[in-house]
């Protein structure tokens, strides 16, 4: 499980995870609650949330180590993961990314008799796993990240109130602001291969565009993150001023990360950019869950 763990980086889920999470409590107010003070949690709802995120999350990782495995091999910085490097086979990662995928289609059998999730685990998966193969054809493979990631908080509003239209603002202008912070955070991330990208005929924005170009739009991505998030009270009658004041703060710490990860006289610190990618993301998306749950309780 060890080898596992470390193969899909399983620390990573908490990028994802807490919006979902969020999604879900917004929801939940949304349908009223008698109790200021105490949310209608269904234990269901709650494990299939945890599960389902786990298990899709692990299955696109696996899925995207097994894809790029030959690519990986080519990369210095990569040849050490563990099928390049021998240390779990091909065969075996398939078998865990087949097993985690069953685990997330029963574990939307926990939304019963909410159908969709059910009806949308299998295109949801194949969504997933084509982002794997979307740096072989085009720059906007950040974005597909970002959409994977997006759709977190969409299902998690959709256990809880399952109609698809109208579409309501709060989960999406959240979603959207996942959309444009996740490909933020991944254009800093794919700077790291830039080279590499650029010599293997790869196609990403680094290497294609350069890395002083990639921050730029890393950059523009975050304030728009930042600035669909802030719109959401507006929308959203349950978040107010501590809601903001989050937000700010969130905003703060996206600056803080470029100005951590920034390449010093063009040369690239492996141990910023991955500490900038890891826990000032983290800290975003755990501390915009702990506001957003305080600001409902507020209200």
């Amino acid at each position: 499980m060890r080898l596992y763990f470390g193969l899909i980086r399983f620390s990573h889920t908490l990028f994802a995870l807490p919006f979902a999470l969020l999604a879900y409590c917004m929801a939940i107010k949304l349908n009223g609650c008698e109790m200021p003070c105490r949310f209608p949690f269904r234990f269901l709802d709650i494990s299939g949330i945890l599960l389902c995120m786990v298990f899709a999350r692990s299955a696109a990782m696996g899925f995207n180590r097994f894809a790029d495995k030959d690519i990986d091999a080519r990369n210095p910085r990569t040849a050490n993961r563990h099928i390049p490097a021998g240390v779990l086979s091909a065969r075996h990662v398939l078998l865990f990314v087949i097993l985690c995928s069953l685990g997330f289609i029963g574990s939307t059998l926990l939304f019963l008799p909410n159908r969709i999730p059910l009806f949308a685990s299998i295109p949801v998966l194949i969504f997933l796993f084509c982002y794997s193969y979307t740096k072989r054809w085009t720059v906007l493979a950040h974005f597909w990240l970002g959409a994977a990631l997006m759709t977190a908080p969409f299902a998690a509003w959709i256990a809880v109130r399952p109609v698809l239209f109208p579409i309501p603002v709060p989960p999406v202008l959240l979603g959207l602001g996942v959309f444009f912070w996740t490909a933020g955070f991944d254009l800093i991330y794919a700077a790291q291969d830039a080279e590499f990208d650029k010599k293997n005929n790869l196609f990403s924005i680094p290497g294609r565009y350069g890395i002083t170009a990639a921050f730029r739009i890393s950059a523009l991505c975050h304030f728009t993150a930042a600035a669909v998030w802030f719109l959401i009270p507006f929308f959203y009658e349950h978040f107010g001023f501590l809601y903001k004041i989050g937000i700010g703060g969130t905003a703060i710490v996206l600056a803080a990360e470029h100005l951590f990860a920034v390449p010093k006289g063009g040369v690239i610190n492996l141990d910023r950019i991955n500490t900038a990618f890891f826990q000032f993301n983290v800290l975003v998306s755990a501390g915009l869950l702990i506001i957003g749950i305080a600001d409902i309780l507020l209200h």
